[in-house]
């Protein structure tokens, strides 16, 4: 099935070449020694190992460059003894990166933006003077290729320091001569974390300087801002600019664990140390435009430099502004714009609360290279909600809105009016009142614009059947012994001219692989699409699936077998964990927004399938091996790619075909859970690459 086409989203996927990649990193909180640490929080004293480790990944990678936006040291200027050992340290831990970097000034390098309430002393000459002893200047800017980048000093705003001024006519004079040309700019501290006019706090830019950068920022129409400070990800746009707040590579900021709904894990120090949220970001330059790939480091330590060729590499992560053809997608059941208001707590703010969005399923569905996404119509309710839907359209996202019924007039002029932003329509009904609801509701999608895919209620005796009692709950989708009824409903003519698709269900115990194959061969016999919704749960609402390993496995067939057929891409219903209510079951990500293993299989999957096109395409074919295990076929032009998915008992579906190829030149395997070759080919999630 084509997706759809002409839309200002889908002109603006195309990027072009890569010509570079550059990586930042911020918040190292460096360490005057390895095991020393003026800190109360036991995770500040794995800085140092923490950073050594990332030197380390990013020495395995092929970057033009690495800037680091600030915070390079935990000790602040106003103790020297501390901080110029601290600064020791880092210039020592730099000397084994092999590419070149570029540094950016933080609060605790030289003091924090002027505020009455902060908890360390200011920004002022004396500290500025320890900045550029041991690190050089406090802004500066640097070429690459057709790129201007641009480094300053965000602790000088609002200052009133003589080096304030100077900065400020800096960078206007340099804005000016290099207008035209794409502009990419680093601060430590972002404009702004979740509104452009939030008040000011301890995590943003006070006025007046706030709305000096951000009108500078549109005035050149700046591509990127980069910041740091707040150690933990979010992404905002100024005008045209995309603005990322980036996570440490050291520790977490903890208040901000307001935005889950789940307490930190039992070794989190209060969310400080929640592994999975630290990283850096890969920043891939195209000749129209950027992707960023996130890198997660998962805490992970050394103890000294690794030479490059010891670390083995993972395949690049693909970016839905990147990825090819796309028939794997995600039900955005909860909240994924959700803003919480973080409470003072008597740490770095005490005099309000501050907005927070929670990003980790943005960031999550990046990493994964995930494009289509399945909304509900209160996400088209806001204007703050449909800006964002528009500003992430550009990054790659697909839109398919799903309702119920005939929308009311506020509903239909909602769809009418953002049809551009929707690829496809889901529009459930009963049978019993089809040739009453359906010709309006085929109006309104003609009307919009839009491709109109149905989905038929299940009545309570289909349920009852399917589950073997009857349960309470509500069920839809067609299946693929629906064609009477795929029949009956093409008799309507209003709906016959105007059907784009169907919607059908794909069971919790039905095969994957074979149940997509005849779904696609029913829709293509009458020429339409098929969205087809992969049940993570069973159907037994008051029935837990916990199984991360069956998950795993269901959304990997899924996305492999649905890439090989014309007609047919699948959502599966459960992004995040669902741990209350009906249906309780494990998603991509559990409720911390922390990756399960099902992200990472998604993720790795994704990649091989991008990295190898000429070994993948033409229909998908499955194969039973011992212990319940599956093996997953597809043949291209050029060679072939099995996904081996092992059953209950990984360690006894072994797969004969894989164990032998380990040592062939013309195969490659990939844990997908890890990105790399697996050490035991039989073990685990793995695809094997034949060329």
């Amino acid at each position: 099935m084509a997706e759809p086409v002409g839309s200002e989203r889908d002109r603006r996927r195309d990027l072009g070449a890569r010509l570079f990649t550059f990586a930042v990193v911020t918040d190292t909180h460096l360490n005057q020694g390895d095991d020393e640490c003026n800190s109360p929080f036991a995770v500040n004293a794995l800085a140092n190992r923490r950073l050594r480790h990332v030197v380390n990944d990013l020495n395995r990678r092929d970057l033009a460059f690495v800037v680091n936006v600030g915070d390079l040291l935990h000790p602040v200027p106003a103790v020297p003894e501390l901080y110029d050992r601290a600064a020791a340290r880092y210039l020592e831990q730099s000397a084994a990166l092999r590419h070149t970097q570029y540094l950016t000034p933080g609060n605790h390098d030289v003091g924090d933006k002027p505020n009455p309430w902060a908890p360390t002393a200011s920004v002022c000459d004396a500290y500025l003077a320890c900045w550029e002893r041991h690190f050089g200047a406090h802004y500066r800017a640097f070429d690459h290729g057709d790129c201007h980048f641009v480094i300053i000093n965000a602790q000088l705003l609002n200052s009133g320091l003589k080096a304030e001024a100077e900065q400020r006519a800096w960078l206007e004079a340099g804005l000016a001569a290099n207008r035209g040309r794409r502009i990419i700019l680093f601060s430590h501290y972002p404009p702004f974390v979740a509104d452009e006019d939030e008040p000011e706090h301890y995590d943003n830019i006070g006025e007046p300087g706030r709305s000096w950068l951000t009108g500078l920022a549109r005035e050149h129409g700046v591509e990127a801002l980069f910041a740091g400070h707040v150690h933990n990800f979010w992404f905002n746009r100024i005008g045209a600019t995309d603005c990322y707040l980036l996570p440490s590579t050291a520790f977490v900021r903890q208040d901000y664990s307001e935005m889950y709904r789940a307490p930190p894990g039992p070794d989190d120090e209060a969310g400080r140390n929640d592994r999975p949220k630290l990283g850096y970001v890969l920043v891939h330059v195209h000749a129209r435009g950027h992707v960023c790939e996130p890198v997660r480091t998962y805490g992970a330590t050394a103890d000294a430099p690794v030479s490059p060729g010891d670390l083995p590499a993972p395949l690049a992560a693909p970016h839905p502004k990147t990825i090819g053809h796309s028939a794997f997608g995600f039900d955005m059941r909860q909240d994924w714009m959700e803003t919480v208001e973080v409470p003072p707590s008597g740490g770095l703010d005490e005099f309000g609360r501050k907005r927070a969005r929670n990003d980790y399923p943005l960031l999550g569905l990046w990493e994964m290279g995930i494009r289509n996404l399945r909304i509900p119509l209160s996400d088209l309710a806001t204007p703050e909600r449909r800006d964002r839907l528009r500003a992430l359209a550009e990054h790659g996202f697909a839109y398919t809105l799903f309702t119920f019924g005939l929308p009311d007039p506020r509903a239909r002029a909602l769809i009418e009016k953002n049809a551009d932003l929707l690829s496809a329509w889901e529009a459930g009904f009963d049978m019993a009142a089809a040739e009453c609801s359906l010709p309006e509701i085929a109006a309104t999608a003609a009307a919009a614009g839009v491709p109109l895919y149905l989905s038929r209620l299940r009545g309570h005796d289909e349920i009852r059947a399917e589950a073997g009692r009857y349960y309470h709950f509500i069920n839809h989708g067609f299946d693929a012994s629906d064609r009477a009824r795929i029949e009956a409903l093409l008799a309507l003519p209003a709906v016959a001219e105007s059907l784009a698709g169907l919607v059908f269900h794909l069971p919790p115990d039905a095969p994957v692989c074979e149940t997509l194959d005849c779904i696609d061969t029913l829709a293509g016999d009458f020429g339409l699409g098929a969205s087809v919704h992969l049940r993570t749960a069973g159907l037994n609402p008051a029935q837990a699936e916990r199984n991360d390993h069956r998950i795993a496995c269901r959304m990997a067939e899924a996305l492999f077998a649905a890439k090989t057929l014309g007609n047919v891409r699948v959502f599966a219903d459960t992004l995040v964990d669902h741990d209350r209510g009906y249906f309780v079951r494990h998603g991509a990500f559990d409720r911390l927004c922390n990756p399960r293993l099902a992200a990472r299989v998604v993720r790795h999957l994704n990649s091989v399938l991008e990295h190898f096109p000429d070994c993948f395409g033409g229909s998908a074919v499955a194969e039973a091996i011992s212990a319940g295990g599956r093996i997953v076929k597809s043949v291209g032009r050029r060679g072939s790619i099995d996904l081996f998915l092992p059953g209950t008992d990984p360690e006894r579906s072994h797969a004969p075909a894989h164990s032998s190829a380990e040592n062939s030149s013309d195969t490659i395997l990939f844990d997908l859970n890890s990105g790399l070759s697996p050490k035991h080919a039989d073990a685990g999630l793995v695809a094997a690459v034949h060329r």
